[in-house]
């Protein structure tokens, strides 16, 4: 019987960005995964809704300008990233509901794991973090990267 090495692992990853230390931690992680598992690496980043920024037109428009420079930011990061591991990345942007889109995305690219950065936000321990509710789902393999 002969073994096949490095195809047992997850043919696609999918993992969740939004620029904060966790997340990047990871996206570093998921790249590392993904390059020896030859993997297709997925990254995801959703831009929430302005919520009571809208009110406002000039608060909304500065919260837009710098959704979108934010985004931009993290595209070079990443794209930067993957040329000097020589993997590739397809960068994908969402609006919406992080949980909402996430399992949008999951299910588009047909994601055979998840990776998340954990939530530093306090009241995620009581109404649970993006991550937690991922796993709670049971729809694919979730790992929160600390």
């Amino acid at each position: 019987m002969d073994a096949e090495l490095g195809t047992d692992g997850p043919k696609v990853i999918l993992v969740a960005v939004d620029g904060s230390v966790t997340s990047l931690r990871a996206g570093s992680y998921a790249a590392g995964l993904a390059r020896r598992q030859g993997s297709r690496l997925v990254v995801g980043h959703v831009v929430q809704p302005l919520g009571t920024a809208a009110l406002l037109p000039q608060a909304a428009g500065a919260a837009i300008e710098a959704a979108r420079e934010m985004v931009e930011e993290l595209r070079a990061q990443i794209e930067g990233r993957a040329a000097e591991t020589g993997i590739e990345v397809e960068f994908r942007v969402a609006e919406g509901s992080p949980y909402h889109e996430l399992v949008v995305m999951a299910e588009e690219v047909r994601a055979e794991l998840v990776v998340l950065g954990a939530s530093t936000a306090p009241g995620h321990r009581v109404v649970g973090s993006v991550g937690a509710r991922m796993i709670r789902a049971g729809r694919w393999p979730v790992v929160v990267v600390p």
